[in-house]
């Protein structure tokens, strides 16, 4: 155990970070927005198909010694569009995103196969490299993150309404099949980010678990939304600050928190079910005896 986790250079080692803890608090916060609507949608395994892709065209970066972050976003985008374009039901939706999956993955690896570099940068597009973020990388992130930020801001208001109802927004006048494709955008962009953090695999623990453990404990939205952002940001830069003692890359620390807080937070909901439960189970045989 004391060769996993050594804490005695860790003030040094987190001044040398602080780049990564920037990342890691931008991407919780993105990541913690965009996972409201992933949920909402229904799009978990849409998710996982978008990081595939955005990791067939990192590798592909990599391999021909092209910007990564660049081959990322293209990867990201593409297969975004496609979904969002080819996808407007969800059994058409399932079906792209089936093909999608394998295709990206089998053109990644294969990209890797043929890539001749740095074993470390191989692993890395799959589990992540969050201590090697340069400025550089920041500041795409960053740049990236404020064209996200200020994309939901625009259309989070009927992107809701969308998301919640679509048959009903459809009937009012919402463009739902416009704001799907922006929608579908935005979160290719925020997938590319989560690639070059916590590795293409584990995009899932950053894009979905944050607002799936915050619906487990509250059904408002604007409660869901801010517990959404305080799980997506506590899970990045929780695990950014625990891998710093640890020979064990962050990608396992990001996950295990973020799992630990959608364990705590469904018991914490299944309990308070259980008790609404009873009251109302009681409720009338209380009534019953005040009017005997």
């Amino acid at each position: 155990m004391s060769e996993l986790f050594t804490f005695a250079d860790y003030g040094q080692l987190l001044a040398l970070v602080h780049n990564s803890i920037a990342a890691g608090a931008v991407l919780g916060l993105v990541g913690g927005l965009i996972s409201v609507f992933v949920m909402m949608r229904d799009m978990p395994f849409a998710v996982h198909s978008i990081s595939e892709l955005s990791f067939a065209g990192a590798s592909g970066a990599l391999l021909f010694g092209a910007n990564v972050v660049l081959g990322s976003l293209t990867g990201s985008i593409l297969a975004a569009v496609l979904i969002g374009l080819l996808g407007s039901r969800a059994r058409d939706r399932n079906s792209v995103i089936g093909v999608l999956m394998p295709f990206g993955l089998g053109l990644g690896v294969l990209f890797l196969a043929l890539y001749k570099g740095r074993s470390a940068n191989k692993f890395g597009l799959l589990t992540g490299q969050i201590v090697a973020v340069d400025t550089p990388q920041l500041s795409w992130l960053l740049a990236t993150s404020a064209v996200v930020l200020v994309g939901l801001v625009v259309v989070w208001r009927p992107l809701s309404f969308a998301s919640a109802d679509p048959e009903q927004a459809a009937a009012r006048g919402v463009p739902v099949a416009a704001l799907s494709t922006v929608f579908m955008v935005l979160l290719g962009l925020t997938v590319a980010m989560s690639v070059q953090i916590v590795g293409a695999l584990l995009v899932l623990s950053v894009v979905c678990t944050p607002a799936a453990a915050a619906m487990r404990v509250t059904a408002s939205p604007v409660v869901v939304t801010v517990l959404s952002v305080v799980f997506g940001v506590g899970s990045v830069v929780g695990g950014i600050l625990l891998s710093l003692g640890s020979t064990i890359p962050i990608s396992p620390y990001v996950t295990t928190i973020s799992f630990l807080i959608y364990v705590v937070c469904r018991i914490v909901g299944a309990r308070r079910r259980r008790t609404v439960s009873r009251d109302v189970l009681h409720q009338p045989t209380t009534v019953a005896q005040g009017a005997g």
